[in-house]
């Protein structure tokens, strides 16, 4: 972004410039902008000024800005550039990040604008386009640079020169055999610390982490944070290399494999964000909201109940929220501890009872301090040790089943092979309340007499 401006005063010189249609003053001052803030400022805009901007931008400037807006946001710029100048734009881009976003377009749109791309760029996508979603094969990268195990350094050395623009990362070359098999790999420093005259066969490393076309993203990610690699190369069919994932791939799944996670938790459905209309949002959050009223309902069932206890003891009432919120509280904690715990690692029946048994020792802490406390308080407002006895058991033993079900729950699922996420934070505070209030009034009408 310029120095002499800030980010509002930008903004403004800029609708300035479009509203005016001055061209060349606006690509002076886009010139100066990094992408991230040139996607700040377009999506910014009012809509009747977007037109302008998208027609002003340089191919390569849109290609850039493309990469920053979220994939909603690429859609309609896409669609809104024209074919023409959105197949050089498409052209432009990784492979990978255009098969994510065509994914979303309607087969004549999707066929018009592969047809207008170069044809090599073309045909990279749409095979693609082929591998299953969330695959490692669907978010490599095409772009690397490869030698045959027979180049000299020097010949290394030439080839890197020839191909900078077309690689994202020149960290590594790749070394192939004579059936395009990986071979081995080459570091820039390996190139550096030989003789130009030296064979790359005698200098790569031979021993080469790789990971399968069909090898899931998540799993990707895994390997990446677990060697620190910066890309890893892809292979299929007996080591045939086909591409490489690169570390900015892997951060953009984190970043969508979180967001999907939190949806989860938050039983909020698809994606919802500040820019999602109002009928919109409700209606992705009301299926999950009326299911868990339906559940709620269970806890009322038992509040009439034990309708006679609640009348006896009026200040039983008092505490009634407090145990079910903090029964909630504790599972929703361990709910984020374990699905945390499963995104990084595979969990084996050892961990997963070390786990448990972890989890059952914290609760039964929480819940004798809780407890304690809860009691004394009971038992100095109403001058009454029975209540305080009540009040206090019956929470120490409802966080300690809380935190055990936030537990387990998606333990059996993640075994089960289904999202522990969808274990979410609404559903394990709604099964808790119904725990907690059946346990609480099931207690007290046991000790009603001396309660009385």
């Amino acid at each position: 972004m310029s120095n002499t401006m800030t980010e509002h005063e930008t903004t403004l010189t800029m609708i300035r410039l479009l509203s005016k249609r001055e061209k060349q003053h606006f690509q002076n001052l886009v010139d100066e902008l990094q992408p991230y803030d040139l996607a700040y400022h377009y999506v910014s805009l009012p809509e009747d000024l977007q037109d302008p901007f998208r027609l002003y931008l340089r191919e390569d400037q849109a290609a850039a800005l493309m990469r920053e807006l979220d994939q909603d946001e690429q859609l309609h710029f896409i669609q809104n550039l024209g074919l023409e100048k959105s197949s050089a734009v498409l052209n432009l881009m990784e492979n990978d990040d255009v098969a994510s976003l065509l994914d979303n377009l309607e087969v004549d749109e999707l066929e018009n604008i592969l047809s207008k791309m170069n044809n090599e760029e073309s045909e990279a996508v749409q095979h693609l386009m082929n591998y299953p979603p969330e695959t490692a094969g669907r978010i490599m990268n095409n772009r690397y640079v490869w030698i045959p195990e027979t180049y000299t350094v020097r010949e290394a050395v030439d080839k890197l020169k020839d191909f900078a623009n077309l690689a994202e990362y020149l960290n590594y070359l790749y070394v192939i055999d004579e059936e395009k098999r990986l071979a081995g790999v080459v570091s820039y420093r390996d190139l550096l610390l030989r003789e130009m005259s030296d064979k790359i066969e005698d200098i790569m490393n031979k021993r080469v982490i790789t990971t399968d076309v069909l090898t899931d993203q998540e799993e990707v990610a895994q390997m990446i944070r677990k060697y620190d690699f910066v890309s890893l190369p892809v292979v299929e069919n007996n080591q045939k290399l086909v591409g490489i994932i690169t570390v900015d791939d892997i951060l953009e799944v984190m970043h969508r494999e979180a967001n999907e996670d939190i949806e989860k938790l938050s039983a909020s459905g698809k994606a919802i964000d500040f820019k999602t209309k109002p009928h919109i949002a409700a209606a992705r959050r009301l299926p999950w909201l009326v299911l868990l009223l339906f559940i709620g309902l269970i806890s009322g069932s038992i509040i009439s109940r034990f309708e006679e206890t609640l009348e006896s003891v009026v200040a039983l009432a008092f505490f009634m929220p407090m145990i079910a919120g903090m029964t909630g509280n504790t599972g929703t904690q361990s709910l984020a501890v374990v699905v945390r715990g499963l995104i990084n690692e595979e969990v084996d029946l050892k961990q997963a009872l070390q786990l448990i048994l972890r989890e059952l020792w914290v609760g039964i802490m929480i819940g004798v301090i809780c407890g304690i406390l809860i009691s004394l308080i009971a038992y100095i407002w109403r001058d009454n040790i029975m209540l305080g006895f009540v009040v206090g058991t019956s929470l120490c033993i409802t966080l300690i089943i809380g935190t055990i079900a936030g537990t387990v729950i998606p333990l059996i699922l993640d075994k089960l092979k289904v999202d522990p996420a969808v274990a979410s934070g609404p559903l394990i505070t709604t099964l808790n309340d119904i725990i907690s209030l059946f346990i609480y009034f099931g207690l007290a009408s046991v000790f009603i007499s001396r309660l009385m």
